[in-house]
């Protein structure tokens, strides 16, 4: 798990989720989590359907929160915020086959997540964003070293990264990062990711 990590906003993006979607798997995405807060239960299975027809086995599809769509649609797992479903619902539904990562933000969250059986952990805020209102406060880089000290799990950062920030990011130890305005909000989702995945080489 390299490299940076695909979560779609139809809110932000220019172009349509499907479109952003199709162009990160061109930039060689290997993840890509489909997110919509305000959609239908009913909607979010037509869109993650839609989705994963478009994901081979090189792109895994995860769908944010919702370990019941998950199920529905076959995906290939689920991504739990501190809020969500347990990690112990969503595997006793998903099966030990299916990816579970779990969003943290403290050290102490991600020992415990990691104890439980997550595969791999999103530490977040690193930096301030307005995409995801509850995000709470940022944590900065440091966060990810302590956990890198701690935990033997892939470590996703999300929150306020950019092109700017984001080599600060990978030198902490992040094996994966999203920014996602950085990215859908721009003319050429492709090659924006590109830029992303330059730091990981």
């Amino acid at each position: 798990m390299k490299g940076y990590y695909f979560i779609t906003d139809s809110a932000l993006s220019k172009t349509g989720t499907l479109s952003d979607v199709q162009n990160a798997i061109t930039a060689r995405v290997s993840f890509i989590q489909y997110r919509n807060k305000n959609a239908s239960i009913k909607q979010m299975c037509f869109e993650a359907s839609q989705i994963k027809d478009l994901c081979s086995e090189k792109t895994k599809l995860i769908i944010n929160d919702r370990a019941d769509v998950a199920l529905a649609v076959d995906a290939d797992g689920v991504h739990l915020g501190q809020d969500d479903v347990t990690y112990e619902i969503a595997r006793s539904l998903l099966g030990n086959e299916k990816i579970i990562g779990v969003t943290v933000h403290t050290l102490e969250e991600a020992i415990s997540a990691e104890k439980k059986g997550a595969d791999y952990l999103g530490i977040s805020p690193i930096f301030g964003t307005t995409t995801k209102k509850d995000a709470g406060n940022a944590t900065g880089v440091e966060l990810i070293k302590e956990i890198k000290n701690e935990c033997s799990l892939p470590l996703i950062a999300i929150g306020g990264i950019t092109l700017e920030n984001a080599k600060s990011v990978v030198d902490a130890g992040a094996d994966g990062l999203c920014a996602i305005s950085a990215v859908v909000a721009k003319e050429n989702v492709k090659k924006e990711i590109l830029k992303f995945q330059e730091l990981f080489k």
